[in-house]
């Protein structure tokens, strides 16, 4: 029927065109199905998406669908990361008087030695964490830090925008630039699209820093690999600092832009867990700039002071990385261990969640359990395909004893949970399937009650005072409209 009415659409006169297309459209549904051994679910949205698209179809996924050689593209930074972990291993281990496995981490030991074993995120317990949840705070403090730098600012940022507050902090990078520190600065190629890079950055270059982009998009129009994003937002200044979050540099960010008010979640560390950022960045480094790499030993002070084992504060950190560079997927995987260790709750922020199944089954058994699942996602759309697949992966939650809502105080673009008031995480992974497997992805996951505990209360606060809940009878009662957008939304959700 779909065949008869696409020929019926494209008239004779159009045949010779559409012909090549649809070929080319069976050539690839071989290859999802055979070759590429996608997920099932994504395999069938993208045969469906061929069948009935078949010229829109083949350019999609031209642009966003071909993973089959995503192992060998990034197989030579898997290779250097293994090297350099080994290196910063080594030099974490020295500071280290005690072993990992032995630190308490509030009852949540197995996602610590999870963590560890995927990634070999190291376990430091003498860091002090601040927490912002206001753009002008953390930026405040962010140019603060970078205005302090004496020896070093390393920076790796998703998107940069060439407004107020993008060209002040290139301004303060190109003064410390010229000051004689050491500027290193990655910026992705899709969030700095719009941006005249030479010009933008010409500054901190031209004052002797070094500016690099992450997979650069030569011919845009014709890449073939557009979905493999860094989407990490990372500072570190002098090895002493760092700063992880979901904040990327823009006026947007400070609620200057047309969605209004912005919520978000970045974290100010002092204490060992820098090293694990400084770690985290210097691998990036060593990927975009093949010509410039930095070569850091295990004694390399400058990059690693040997201060960072003084006490701090008494917060227990891990920093989590994935990618598709990775195919342990660390953060994923604390994600799950976090659930279904949690006893008492489970406290959510995410602009958008499109589970895979192991995590939706995971927060139904939680909620059936007795945990105290809740889940906010933003009440207006900045993606509106993304809007209404939230909509639908939750409103099916809600049935289960999940508890949904959405923030009506502008948007929320954090990526910060709370379990059990005891341990959060906070960084750039969102819970949904592309930050699970496409994106590169930081995550700082903290152990403290005291930390945690007022990172629960303020969730709690904000759902009194900013969101609405989704009851599972308005749910039901959504409209026509409504239903027909979710179902299409839902559909393509694999692909998003």
């Amino acid at each position: 029927m779909l065949e008869a009415l696409f020929w019926g659409l494209i008239g004779n006169a159009y045949i010779p065109f559409a012909v090549p297309f649809l070929l080319l459209d069976i050539i690839l549904c071989i290859t999802v199905v055979f070759l590429e051994r996608k997920n099932p679910t994504v395999a069938l949205a993208w045969v469906l998406a061929f069948v009935v698209f078949p010229v829109f179809g083949f350019i999609v996924y031209m642009f966003f669908g071909r993973h089959l050689y995503g192992a060998r593209i990034f197989s030579k930074k898997t290779e250097a990361d293994i090297v350099y972990k080994n290196i910063a291993q080594e030099q974490l281990s020295r500071w280290l008087e005690y072993r990992n496995e032995s630190l308490d981490a509030d009852g949540f030991e197995k996602t610590a030695a999870l963590l560890l074993n995927t990634d070999d995120a190291v376990l430091s317990a003498n860091n002090d964490v601040s927490v912002f949840t206001d753009g002008y705070d953390k930026f405040a403090e962010m140019k603060e830090a970078i205005l302090s730098a004496k020896h070093h600012i390393h920076i790796e940022y998703y998107i940069i925008r060439d407004d107020e507050l993008g060209r002040e902090i290139v301004s303060l990078l190109a003064q410390k630039a010229a000051e004689g520190v050491e500027v290193r600065a990655i910026f992705d190629a899709a969030g700095t699209f719009w941006i005249h890079k030479k010009k933008f950055f010409g500054s901190i270059c031209e004052a002797g820093g070094d500016v690099r982009i992450f997979f650069p998009l030569k011919i845009p129009f014709l890449n073939t690999r557009l979905h493999f994003r860094n989407h990490r937002k990372i500072l570190v200044v002098d090895g002493k600092v760092g700063f992880i979050g979901g904040f990327n540099i823009g006026d947007e960010y400070l609620g200057k832009g047309e969605l209004g008010c912005w919520r978000d979640t970045h974290l100010m560390i002092k204490g060992m867990a820098v090293a694990s950022l400084q770690r985290r960045f210097v691998m990036d480094w060593n990927y975009v700039a093949k010509d410039a790499r930095l070569f850091v030993t295990a004694e390399s002070t400058e990059y690693f002071p040997s201060d960072l084992i003084e006490m701090h504060g008494t917060s227990k950190v891990q920093i989590a990385s994935s990618g598709p560079d990775s195919p342990k997927k660390a953060i994923y995987s604390g994600y799950l261990s976090l659930i279904g260790q949690a006893k008492k709750s489970v406290y959510i922020h995410t602009p958008y969640f499109i589970p895979d199944e192991p995590i939706y089954t995971a927060l139904i058994l939680a909620a059936k359990s007795g945990v105290d699942v809740r889940i906010v996602i933003p009440c207006k759309p900045d993606h509106p395909f993304v809007y209404w697949a939230n909509h639908s992966y939750l409103g099916e939650l809600l049935g289960a004893g999940v508890r949904g809502y959405t923030y009506n105080d502008g948007f929320i673009h954090s990526k910060a949970s709370v379990f059990d008031g005891k341990v959060m995480t906070v960084g750039t992974a969102n819970w949904d399937i592309r930050s699970f497997k496409l994106n590169f992805e930081t995550n700082a996951f903290v152990y403290d009650e005291a930390v945690c505990g007022r990172a629960r209360d303020s969730y709690l606060k904000e759902l009194e005072s900013n969101c609405t809940e989704i009851t599972y009878e308005m749910y039901k009662n959504r409209s026509v409209m409504v239903r027909i957008k979710e179902s299409l939304s839902r559909l393509m959700s694999p692909l998003l």
